[in-house]
């Protein structure tokens, strides 16, 4: 067959800004800072004693591009589960600690990768750093350092009335000095709150006091769409300034939703190399065929595809025929029929009941020769198309 010049460019995509400059640390085999891409969290759902429930959701995460998953760890029976989630899980593990010190050091022996700790309500939290900080180094665990507006320090909240922008900063601020005072640098820091305006604000201030590399989270962002919004916004704005080196979308939804989020929130922004992506018209008076079926099932056919494509499905004459061209491959409708365009070019034109199948089987055949392009191991990075 011939092949197609698709894929990615010479050249590297442009950003909005630098990523912003940073200390590098490692979450098991995941580096977090401004020398690695940014990374997508999520956290499971389940019950953590539940280890087979657990270790299920995490391949579910893992397969939908998940690269580092947190667990929750409230209790004696969780912290006897974690060596084996540390152990079985394909992707690094981080334990989620409140209240009870004794479940740090217990995540620490355990193996995972990296600890969220809570300093606002951790029992004596500040007077057991010292001990925190030894056994993480021994066991070459990463912390984060995770101030959240629901749980800050009361001493705080009594200081600045509610959680401010400069009350989330003064904590994290304060509890990674005490680290730095015993040599512990291996640490992130993440300063989430649910109103996206104070929380971009308290990761601006924030990313001007140190090189601390920083978790960005809206904290309860809401449902689905709510959330979807909120975390797309903040960010964007934060992203868009270079301030960011690992996200986790809170939503209240399945945590593969959270993934998909944040890894299209990173494509969009060409932080993360674009696999998928589905160029729609929002349907007008002028649309002469079903714009909106014709995206959602195109959309549906090519679910999976791990290749970069760029796929138009326009209504109208007006600008359907200058994106489908520019696409890497689209279709131009109208009149119950639809141009099928193949990298700028016209290849044939069919009735509105075949676009569908056309576009998916004219996709499959692109990413066909793409991977026979390639020639290389899908183990060692090549392309790999998988259409479920």
């Amino acid at each position: 067959m011939t092949s197609v010049s698709l894929g990615m460019p010479d050249a590297p995509p442009p950003v909005l800004a630098p990523r912003r400059r940073t200390r590098q640390i490692k979450v098991g085999s995941v580096g977090v800072g401004s020398d690695s891409p940014i990374s997508v969290q999520s956290m499971t759902t389940t019950p953590t004693t539940d280890i087979n429930a657990t270790l299920q959701q995490i391949a579910e995460l893992t397969a939908a591009g998940c690269d580092i998953v947190r667990v929750a760890c409230p209790s004696a029976d969780d912290a006897e589960a974690l060596p084996i989630i540390a152990k079985k899980s394909q992707i690094p593990v981080i334990a989620d600690i409140h209240f009870q010190p004794k479940y740090v050091f217990a995540a620490i022996e355990a193996g995972c990768a990296g600890v969220r700790v809570n300093p606002g309500n951790i029992r004596k939290f500040d007077d057991q750093v010292k001990e925190i900080a030894q056994a993480a180094k021994d066991h070459g665990t990463s912390l984060r350092i995770g101030v959240n507006a629901g749980s800050l320090d009361a001493r705080l909240l009594k200081k600045y009335g509610k959680a401010t922008p400069e009350a989330l900063v003064e904590s994290a601020v304060w509890e990674a000095s005490l680290f730095e005072e015993h040599d512990f640098h291996d640490f992130k820091i993440s300063v989430k709150h649910n109103d996206p305006v104070v929380m971009v604000r308290a990761y601006e201030m924030l990313a001007e006091r140190g090189d601390w590399p920083l978790h960005l989270g809206v904290t309860e962002a809401g449902p689905a769409f709510q959330g979807t919004i909120k975390s797309a916004t903040a960010f964007g704005a934060l992203l868009s300034q270079g301030i960011g080196d690992t996200i986790r979308v809170s939503l209240s939804a399945p945590p593969v939703e959270e993934v998909k989020v944040g890894i299209q929130i990173l494509q969009s922004l060409n932080l993360r190399p674009r696999k998928l992506e589905i160029v729609s018209c929002p349907s007008c008076g002028r649309a002469q065929v079903d714009v909106y079926t014709l995206a959602e099932q195109v959309t549906a056919g090519l679910e999976g595809m791990e290749v970069p494509l760029r796929v138009a499905v326009m209504g109208c004459v007006v600008n359907g025929p200058g994106e489908a061209r520019e696409a890497d491959l689209g279709v131009a409708s109208g009149n119950g029929k639809g141009q099928i365009f193949v990298k700028g070019e016209v290849i044939k034109t069919v009735p509105e009941s075949e676009i569908v199948e056309t576009l998916i089987e004219e996709a499959m055949k692109i990413a066909e020769g793409m991977g026979e392009a390639g020639g290389e191991d899908p183990v060692q990075g090549g392309p790999v198309v998988t259409v479920s």
